[in-house]
């Protein structure tokens, strides 16, 4: 690890014990399934940075589903993804009959994220309501993901199927949650009660990542100024999915999920700089922060 490597907090030396040694007899089902579900015809870079980072992070097989123009850029960037195209409407986003195969998809999935690079549209509403009331595993929810949460009425909000995972950053958090106060005292008590009402674990980003499901909090203290460029919130949505997907609880998988993609933000800059470094080195830095890990 890096000199200035911020050491793994103590309680989560377990998880990264558990996630690093696999017995000899393992095959990829043991480590879970992802679908990303996300892109559009401006965006397909988001959802494909999400499924490789969640192949980074160790998740077994990962899927992205994309409206069907991208599939072919998607599946591209990397031969591990499955990647399955869907019917479109003429701005590049997901049309209203993709609806019933996206939720098809979703049957299999260990973990969704739901989100990126997926523009605004409504069947993007519908998708993210049915997801959050009936998916029974757990779902993330990042970038257009949660602009569409934010867009429905509270009270079709009931109590979740299953965990839910909520990434945003401050402007992000405004949206879902009006009115929340400026000040970082009160924004952050504002944040714990949001993730408490939602029966969510929210990461919300930045310096210092604030991991909160509502009666729990941790600040992490991973990263590097590198990471603030477009692409790298794709990467930790896909990271946190993957340790989810093999087996970790929700917040213990936001908070090992966080930190691991802050040391790979660290190790990217020290070899890169910040401002020379992309989200794409950020993935590439994760095998090197897992084997830094298991030193």
């Amino acid at each position: 690890m890096t000199e200035n490597a911020h050491p793994l907090p103590p309680e989560l030396l377990a998880v990264a014990k558990r996630l690093l040694h696999r017995p000899a007899d393992c095959h990829k089902y043991d480590f879970g399934r992802v679908l990303v579900i996300g892109g559009s015809r401006s965006m397909a870079g988001a959802p494909a940075l999400a499924g490789m980072a969640a192949l980074r992070a160790g998740a077994g097989v990962v899927e992205v589903a994309v409206p069907q123009s991208v599939a072919a850029t998607v599946a591209g960037f990397d031969p591990a993804l499955i990647v399955h195209g869907l019917p479109e409407a003429d701005g590049g986003c997901f049309e209203g009959s993709a609806l019933a195969g996206l939720l098809a998809l979703v049957q299999r999935a260990d973990v969704v994220v739901c989100g990126p690079g997926m523009g605004r549209s409504p069947v993007l509403l519908d998708l993210v309501l049915a997801l959050w009331r009936d998916f029974p595993r757990t779902l993330l929810l990042d970038a257009d993901g949660l602009n569409a949460l934010a867009e429905i009425p509270e009270d079709r909000l009931k109590r979740p199927a299953g965990p839910r995972l909520l990434t945003p950053h401050a402007g992000e958090m405004r949206r879902l949650h009006a009115g929340t106060p400026a000040s970082r005292p009160e924004f952050e008590a504002a944040v714990d009660a949001f993730a408490r009402d939602r029966h969510a674990v929210l990461v919300l980003k930045g310096h210092r990542s604030r991991i909160t499901d509502g009666t729990r909090h941790d600040l992490n203290a991973s990263g590097s100024p590198g990471l603030a460029t477009a692409g790298a919130g794709d990467v930790l949505s896909g990271v946190i999915a993957a340790i989810a997907a093999q087996g970790i609880a929700p917040f213990e998988a936001a908070r090992f999920g966080v930190w691991l993609h802050g040391i790979a933000g660290e190790l990217a800059c020290e070899a890169l700089s910040a401002p020379g470094m992309t989200a794409g080195d950020v993935l590439d830095a994760l095998p090197v922060a897992w084997k830094a890990l298991d030193a």
